[in-house]
């Protein structure tokens, strides 16, 4: 176990798995829904790390902070849905689209998500680093954003507005922040859609990440965004 590893878990004080560096990616996915049905009934959220190099800006963060074991939380406000709006009418200005219909396009397929794929190297299809698996003793899911501070750079939100966003993704969805690497974070959403707008959620997706469309689709449209989310049970961001 690298030293960096040993210290972050000792910050933390909770109950925790260390996957190797070049393990089986399914063996952690599949650790994490068994800690996710148990968070549920005990009162904690799992959150998965990639430790690489960014991991380190977490030691410093919950060093000056003390930010361990939730000792610091960021305001949870209610205004994400504010929020997402505001960010969908900024970068939609920008997008070079006439009018929000030609953005939403007719496309009737998409990607689905149902794995996890941000600790996953593209060369071997193993872990990219070692990665931990900790079961964080915080009611709320949104509040993993106070342990495991993310956003702020490029166009993704900083770590307020990330938790209000967080707050009302889990509201309206069930949706929670489960996989945090360096520049990507993935959602854990076991009820998809929970019966919402399709297009209507893939206009929060890209509020809240642009590259969401703009390099994570072969059209850069709503509906081949909203086709793929409607049977997605993970969501996939990442902030180029």
């Amino acid at each position: 176990m690298k030293k960096s590893t040993q210290k972050l878990i000792e910050n933390f004080r909770c109950n925790y798995k260390v996957f190797a560096k070049g393990s089986d990616p399914g063996l952690l996915e599949q650790a994490y829904h068994e800690s996710f049905e148990a968070g549920r009934r005990e009162g904690f959220c799992p959150a998965i790390i990639l430790l690489d190099e960014a991991a380190d800006g977490w030691l410093e963060y919950m060093e000056d902070a003390k930010a361990v074991n939730g000792s610091v939380r960021l305001d949870s406000k209610d205004n994400g849905k504010e929020l997402l709006e505001e960010r969908f009418d900024l970068f939609f200005e920008d997008s070079g689209y006439d009018s929000l219909e030609d953005f939403i396009g007719e496309e009737t397929e998409g990607e689905v998500i149902h794995h996890f794929i941000a600790f996953i190297s593209t060369r071997t299809n193993k872990l990219e680093e070692d990665t931990l698996l900790l079961e964080i003793p915080v009611s709320n899911p949104w509040d993993l954003i106070s342990c495991l501070p993310m956003g702020g750079w490029n166009d993704c939100p900083d770590s307020k507005e990330m938790t209000a966003i967080c707050k009302y993704w889990y509201e309206k969805y069930q949706a929670v922040p489960a996989v945090f690497a360096n520049d990507i974070l993935e959602f854990y959403a076991p009820a998809k859609l929970n019966g919402q707008n399709s297009i209507e959620a893939a206009k929060e997706h890209y509020a809240f990440c642009p590259d969401r469309i703009d390099q994570g689709t072969e059209t850069y449209t709503l509906s081949e965004l909203a086709s793929g989310l409607e049977e997605s049970d993970v969501w996939y961001f990442w902030w180029d």
